[in-house]
């Protein structure tokens, strides 16, 4: 009998002692270890992902966690283990959802193919298919743009946080509820294709704030004179559409054959050429009042306005001077 109780011991102490291990004795995942954990996964399930990632030493102590320490749920999501930790930390992160975000930043100015890229950098899924989601799910400014060929002009760019278990659809979606609150906080409730477009203009010609409404007022005044916009983004952009863009802009460029190009097609372009942010949306919203019909760069980040095109010439000679050209 004695042999026997001390057999048992021996088997419980060894038991208790597996646990132990299996349970309180941190473990070090394999470096930058991300584990994606989809919505409908059995604990069993979990368990296994774990341990197939190195997260936990086994199934089996999970699972038995799991029925000593039940939850409501584990939540899905995607998870980073950068550290060691035992199985009860593991388990308790799951538990309340401390799942990992990629944070992506879209600068004004932003076309759907940067966003795509930055999307794609970001982790988050290949450029390709965001973009295939910027030019098709034209729904969710239907009502804003019933025209839009695309979701160019309404992802508004912010710093976002989003994690792989949702679509590309979900976060097209919440860059667009962005641009609505922006446009309800400004009051921007009509002929709002038209002011993104001419916002988007205004924001690839300046990077300064306070010289976009008198940017907006010159090409409002061009388009009042019936006067070519002639803006040298919008040739950029279409070049960007047929994938023709070398990166720089050259004279002969001016001449493409696109309803984007404003040197040859009088009017706003058919959309927008880029996702202009609040400040540039305000600019085009509310323009300064003036007589201007000319800018040219003065060589500091900001800008020579002129109301003849004599004046305008003197400005492009003292810039060409300030850069040390004839």
């Amino acid at each position: 009998m004695r042999a026997l109780i001390k057999l048992f011991l021996i088997v419980a102490l060894a038991v208790g002692g597996w646990v132990a291990w299996q349970v309180y004795v941190p473990i070090t995942p394999p470096a930058n270890t991300s584990l994606l954990l989809h919505s409908g996964y059995s604990t069993r399930r979990i368990a296994a992902e774990l341990k197939k990632a190195g997260v936990i030493r086994s199934e089996l102590a999970f699972r038995l966690w799991h029925e000593l320490h039940p939850k409501p749920s584990l939540k899905a999501g995607e998870y980073r283990f950068e550290r060691e930790a035992t199985l009860p930390q593991v388990y308790e992160r799951i538990a309340r959802g401390d799942i990992y975000f990629h944070v992506v930043t879209i600068p004004e100015g932003y076309t759907m193919f940067d966003i795509a890229q930055a999307m794609e950098d970001g982790g988050l899924g290949s450029a390709a298919d965001f973009l295939h989601v910027a030019e098709t799910q034209t729904h969710l400014i239907s009502d804003l743009a019933p025209e839009a060929k695309s979701l160019e002009g309404y992802l508004f760019p912010n710093t976002y946080q989003f994690t792989r278990t949702e679509s590309l659809e979900e976060m097209a979606a919440a860059m667009v509820h962005q641009f609505r609150q922006v446009a309800q906080q400004i009051g921007l409730n009509s002929d709002i294709p038209r002011v993104v477009t001419m916002a988007s203009i205004v924001e690839k010609e300046t990077a300064a704030p306070e010289e976009r409404p008198r940017v907006a007022s010159v090409y409002y005044n061009r388009l009042a004179q019936r006067v070519a916009l002639d803006a040298d983004p919008s040739v950029i952009y279409a070049e960007l559409l047929t994938g023709t863009y070398q990166g720089s802009l050259h004279h002969a460029d001016l001449a493409v054959n696109s309803p984007y190009n404003t040197y040859r097609f009088p009017g706003l372009p058919p959309g927008p050429i880029g996702n202009p942010g609040r400040s540039a949306l305000e600019a085009a919203l509310h323009p300064e009042s003036t007589n201007f019909l000319y800018f040219v760069s003065n060589g500091n980040g900001h800008h020579r306005f002129a109301r003849s095109l004599e004046e305008h010439n003197r400005n492009v000679m003292a810039y060409r001077h300030s850069l040390g050209l004839r």
